[in-house]
């Protein structure tokens, strides 16, 4: 039995947030002991596995701010993250042998004052997820770009969640050359999507559409959520009114306190009105699990949109639930979905995706056809039994190697004075 602590940014509803609790679920079934330690958590916006006593919850640091004035969330996320590893070694009663961070990895110089083995999941990298326009900007990001990499090779252990993400890892980490990082694809909770579905109702779903496609995604710009309106304009213009009972249902995670969500979600529906298409699109902000399963057991095809995304979990639910996946050709998809088996692979524009989509209205067959096709391959890839086999192979390596030494007290304050001076580099820059 091995004693594990997930440190973990902010545990809302999320990609990585499923990818973290799916890992933890996979440990605790092999009757290792896990622990989440989190930023934030708010009970109403959460998985239910962290609010249903399933798995152990203590959140920190809530009250540190996530932005000065609307700027710095970079900045403030690293210090949010770097308070709740403060507290895990010299505060918490916590007893564990490894800790399994992600998305932040300047906590570990921190983790490296405890005994334990550090795990690094990393999702992407962090300096990729931003623009840099501006000198000032640029300047901002600097040293939390350095910081990034120096501290994510501080990990006894690397994992990446596709070899898309790995070959990014080496490219972007010139530095890291003796790191070589292990591929672990995130899992569906198939527990979840097991369970039955609830019929569909007026306000999920259009009750006179003969073909509906579905986006599951955030509400945020790089999930590039306007190739879905764009791409159902584009195929009614071409076919006319002969499409009015094409519908398109827009799901996605949405948080009020997010700028952006807000934003985007305004910007998207304004998008379909200019187009012509308000009357043809749902939007839906936010939905529990039940209405997910619904939504993918009576859609005709997913419309999964972002470019170069580095895995991505939604195609994997729909294939184990029998619904097609048409995704942009780039990133985890190529990884996930069979083109032409299980689904289509197009180029990011909306001629292509429409071309795909007018496949479903065209051959009813197909939706069923390619359903059968996408659960078998789910079933052979991506099994709950392969990942938890893999992720407590590597746990128990890295707890054989036993306690790490205590650091000397120079090299201690070394280590903290370049966390601090690197952070306080970035606010005085800004």
């Amino acid at each position: 039995m091995v004693n594990v602590v997930f440190l973990h940014p902010d545990l809302g509803i999320g990609g990585a947030e499923r990818a973290v609790i799916d890992a933890a679920l996979s440990l605790k079934s092999r009757n290792h002991v896990v622990h989440f330690v989190t930023a934030h958590h708010d009970k109403s916006h959460c998985f239910q596995e962290t609010k249903d006593g399933s798995l152990d919850v203590t959140a920190v640091g809530d009250w540190l701010p996530r932005s000065i004035m609307g700027k710095c969330h970079a900045l403030c996320a690293y210090l949010r993250m770097i308070y709740a590893a403060v507290y895990l070694v010299f505060f918490s009663s916590l007893q564990y042998d490894i800790v399994f961070c992600d998305q932040i990895s300047a906590c570990i110089p921190v983790l490296k004052f405890s005994k334990a083995r550090i795990l690094f999941y990393c999702h992407f990298p962090d300096m990729l997820l931003t623009k840099r326009k501006g000198a000032l900007k640029r300047l901002y990001r600097a040293p939390i770009d350095w910081l990034e990499e120096k501290t994510t090779g501080m990990a006894d252990c690397v994992l990446v969640n596709s070899r898309f993400t790995a070959g990014i890892f080496k490219e972007t980490f010139t530095s890291l050359v003796r790191t070589t990082p292990e591929v672990l694809y995130p899992i569906p909770d198939f527990s979840a999507l097991d369970k039955q579905a609830p019929p569909p109702t007026g306000d999920l779903l259009p009750q006179n559409a003969s073909t509906i496609f579905l986006s599951i995604n955030r509400y945020e710009r790089k999930k590039n959520l306007s190739l879905a309106i764009d791409a159902l304009a584009c195929l009614k213009e071409a076919n006319g009114k002969r499409l009015n009972s094409i519908h398109l249902v827009m799901a996605g995670g949405y948080d009020e306190r997010v700028v952006e969500n807000r934003e985007y979600y305004l910007e998207l529906k304004q998008r379909a009105d200019d187009a012509g298409i308000a009357e043809n699109v749902t939007f839906i902000r936010s939905f529990s699990d039940a209405q997910k399963r619904t939504l993918l057991h009576n859609c005709s095809c997913l419309l999964y949109t972002p470019d170069r995304e580095h895995f991505g979990i939604v195609p994997i639910e729909a294939m184990y639930l029998k619904c097609p996946v048409i995704a942009v050709k780039s990133g985890g998809p190529l990884e996930t979905v069979g083109h032409e088996t299980t689904g289509f692979l197009c180029k990011q524009n909306d001629e292509e995706f429409a071309s795909a989509m007018m496949q479903f209205i065209k051959n009813k067959d197909l939706h069923t056809k390619m359903g059968e096709a996408g659960r078998s391959r789910v079933l052979e890839l991506f099994s709950f039994e392969a990942f938890t086999n893999q992720l407590e192979g590597v746990v128990k390596k890295l707890s054989a190697q036993g306690p790490r030494q205590t650091l000397t007290l120079s090299l201690m304050w070394t280590m903290a004075f370049v966390c601090v001076l690197g952070l306080l580099l970035v606010y005085i820059l800004f």
